[in-house]
C-alpha cells in the first residue's frame, strides 16, 4: 500500500443487522468466531500477539514494507496476505492486506472491462483481488475491516458480485510464518463476512460516484479517492450479538 492522505468515502456505510442473517450463516460465523479467539488466546497466554507473529525474524519494522517480506502465500488455496503501515492513525497500528490469487478464483471470473485504464492490471495468472483490509491496534488486536482503491493494493479490478464469490476460498493452511496467525486470518473473514460483503458492495457504489463525477479520469488511480469504507469492528461484541440472535 502507497502512503497518501485517507480520503473520507463519499456515502455511508452500515454494519450489518445479525438478525438479518440466516441460521446457518450465524452458526458458521460462531465456529470462525472461536477459531478467532482460540488463535488470540493461545498467543496472548504467551505474551505474544498476531502482529508480532507477522514480524518476528523480520528485522527492522519500516513503514511500507511487506510483512512477512516476500508475503504469504499458499499454493494450494492461492490465498495471499502481508501485513504493514503507513497511517497517522493513533488508533492504529498496521492492518493486513488479503487477496486471492487468479489460480484460486473461480472459473469464470473475469475483470472489469475498464477502457480508462492508465496503468496495466496485473492479469491471466498474475491477477490478484484484494478482499479486505484488517486494521490492528498496538497491542496486536483487530480494530476495523476496509476496502480500499485499486492503485492501493496494485490489484486487478473485478466487480463486487464476482470478490464475494471470492471470499470463501481464502485459507492459509500451511504454518509459516504462525500457524496460529494463518488459521486467524482464515478465520476472520469467515466471522466477519457480512461485513466484508457490505465493503465490497460499497465500494463499487463509491467508485460508480466517483467515476460520474469524473468521466474523464481513471477513478483507479485517483489518489484523492484512497479507502472507500471502513467498519469498526470487536471480535466479542460481534460473537455476543450473534450468540443473541441465534438463541
Amino acid at each position: 500500500m502507497n502512503s497518501a492522505v485517507i480520503s473520507r468515502p463519499p456515502a455511508i456505510l452500515s454494519p450489518p443487522d445479525p438478525a438479518r442473517l440466516p441460521a446457518g450463516a450465524i452458526k458458521q460465523m460462531l465456529m470462525a468466531g472461536d477459531d478467532v479467539n482460540t488463535c488470540m488466546r493461545a498467543l496472548e497466554r504467551v505474551g505474544l500477539n498476531l502482529v508480532g507473529e507477522a514480524l518476528k525474524g523480520q528485522g527492522e519494522f519500516i513503514e511500507l514494507e511487506h510483512y512477512p517480506k516476500d508475503d504469504v502465500f499458499d499454493d494450494e488455496t492461492h490465498g495471499q496476505y502481508y501485513y504493514h503501515a503507513h497511517r497517522a492513525d493513533h488508533a492504529e497500528h498496521g492492518h493486513f492486506h488479503t487477496f486471492l490469487r487468479a489460480g484460486g478464483m473461480p472459473g469464470d471470473t473475469r475483470p472489469l472491462d475498464y477502457h480508462l485504464a492508465s496503468v496495466p492490471w496485473p492479469l491471466g495468472d498474475q491477477a490478484i483481488a484484494h478482499l479486505a483490509g484488517i486494521s490492528m491496534d498496538a497491542w496486536g488486536r483487530p480494530i476495523g475491516l476496509f476496502a480500499a482503491n485499486r492503485w492501493v493494493t496494485g490489484e486487478t479490478w473485478y466487480p463486487a458480485g464476482s470478490v464475494i464469490e471470492m471470499l470463501p476460498r481464502f485459507s492459509i493452511g500451511h504454518a509459516w510464518p504462525s500457524w496460529p496467525l494463518n488459521r486467524w486470518i482464515s478465520a476472520m473473514l469467515r466471522l466477519f463476512r457480512p461485513h466484508i460483503e457490505a465493503l465490497i458492495l460499497h465500494r463499487d457504489v463509491v467508485i460508480n460516484a466517483w467515476q460520474q463525477a469524473h468521466p474523464e479520469q481513471d477513478v483507479f488511480e485517483e489518489r484523492e479517492l484512497e479507502l472507500t469504507g471502513y467498519l469498526a469492528i470487536s471480535v466479542d461484541d460481534w460473537m455476543t450479538e450473534l450468540r443473541r440472535v441465534s438463541s
